[in-house]
């Protein structure tokens, strides 16, 4: 009868060829999975950004109808990102009752996860000229404060 003992296992060559396939597809997928993770963050950033924009649009809007009381020489944009959220009082309403744009204020995905969700963004006021965004009276536009480049090439304060 024929010895049986070497058909048991796999030789250790085996398992290291095993080893060095499953290497080598491991480290072809890592630049897909980290391409994919950048990629949903920057749609995050997207969908952030369109948020906060339409809700300082719709106070603008809200001010220039007169729903908002404000000063004759004031731009009619927010004072701060936080009164998106926790709403103004309405002019017109004689109950005073208020208007809220934005359930809550979206964080900047990129942006370091022991700030506030307001401090995450760059805010520019209605003075300052876009090319050099600095903070001022009111909030006109938000830019995200992340150092890095899209994948579509274009700074992430640009956009």
């Amino acid at each position: 009868m024929p010895c049986r003992k070497h058909l048991l296992g796999f030789t250790f060559i085996e398992l290291m060829v095993t080893l060095a396939i499953l290497g080598v597809f491991a480290s072809a997928a890592y630049p897909m999975a980290k391409l994919s993770v950048q990629r949903h963050k920057e749609q995050e950033l997207k969908q952030a950004l369109r948020q906060i924009r339409t809700a300082i649009d719709s106070y603008k809007q809200a001010a220039d109808e007169g729903q908002i009381s404000r000063a004759s020489n004031a731009s009619g944009y927010p004072l701060t990102l936080e009164s998106l959220v926790n709403g103004v009082e309405n002019a017109r309403d004689p109950e005073h009752r208020k208007i809220y744009f934005m359930s809550r204020l979206p964080r900047d995905p990129f942006a370091n996860n022991n700030l506030s969700a307001a401090e995450t963004w760059g805010k520019r006021s209605y003075g300052s000229p876009p090319d050099d965004p600095t903070e001022g009276e009111d909030v006109f536009d938000v830019y995200s404060k992340a150092a890095g480049t899209g994948i579509n090439g274009i700074p992430y304060q640009a956009w």
